[in-house]
């Protein structure tokens, strides 16, 4: 038992639970509703296997059932399941509508968020537009080429035109650091920079080490705060 890996996120103990009970959990796609008081089940099932504790189970299962997919997947006619994948009844009305509240108001606030990160974008474009364009210079005339001399001399060659002005570098997004990971909610719209790039991603849990995100592609990761921003 000494030897066993340690889970060390919630999202790496619901993997190991859809792994361990399939029939009940799933680690992608639209998720089964669960029995009710199925922590319990859980504690008598699993407690002590790859060193979990209660604290370990009740936050994966938290993280679990407030996920839109597990949201979307509450909804009339379904019916709760055991660890086993056996049914348990079908969900209460209020269950449902309590669900769906919820998948609202999650969905609400990441839109309230994307706006505001988009308003703040078009008001620093807007305080920085024209700062850096240079002003325009008057042209000159160009002289008048020398008049062909008696006898058929040439034309003196005319000068070189100058070189194209290079063209000015895009101007650089700006983004809000996060200084305080207490703030993040999960399912909250950020940015993961990497060099000078930033990627979208969203908050999926909030831990010690720092904050696990998802990307735009699918990919999960664990970020420190000073590589987040808004």
């Amino acid at each position: 038992m000494e030897n066993q890996p340690k889970l060390n996120s919630s999202k790496e103990v619901i993997a190991f639970l859809a792994e361990r009970f399939p029939q009940c959990f799933s680690a992608e796609g639209e998720a089964r509703p669960l029995k009710i008081g199925i922590f319990q089940d859980l504690v008598a099932r699993v407690e002590g296997e790859l060193s979990l504790s209660k604290t370990q189970l009740r936050s994966a299962l938290r993280l679990y059932t407030s996920s839109w997919r597990y949201l979307y997947g509450v909804k009339a006619g379904a019916t709760r399941v055991d660890l086993d994948g056996n049914p348990c009844g079908v969900l209460d009305e209020q269950h449902v509508e309590h669900a769906r509240k919820q998948l609202e108001e999650a969905k609400a606030r990441v839109q309230a968020q994307r706006a505001e990160q988009q308003a703040k974008k078009r008001e620093a474009a807007a305080q920085n537009g024209g700062a850096e364009e240079a002003p325009r210079r008057e042209r000159k005339p160009r002289p008048a080429a020398p008049r062909r001399k008696e006898g058929g001399e040439s034309r003196q060659p005319r000068a070189a035109k100058p070189a194209a002005k290079a063209a000015r570098p895009a101007r650089e997004e700006r983004h809000t650091p996060v200084t305080d990971t207490s703030v993040l909610t999960v399912g909250q719209a950020l940015k993961v920079k990497a060099g000078n790039n930033a990627m979208d991603a969203t908050v999926q849990e909030v831990t010690k080490d720092g904050v696990r995100v998802q990307l735009a592609s699918g990919m999960s990761m664990i970020v420190r705060a000073e590589h987040l921003v808004f």
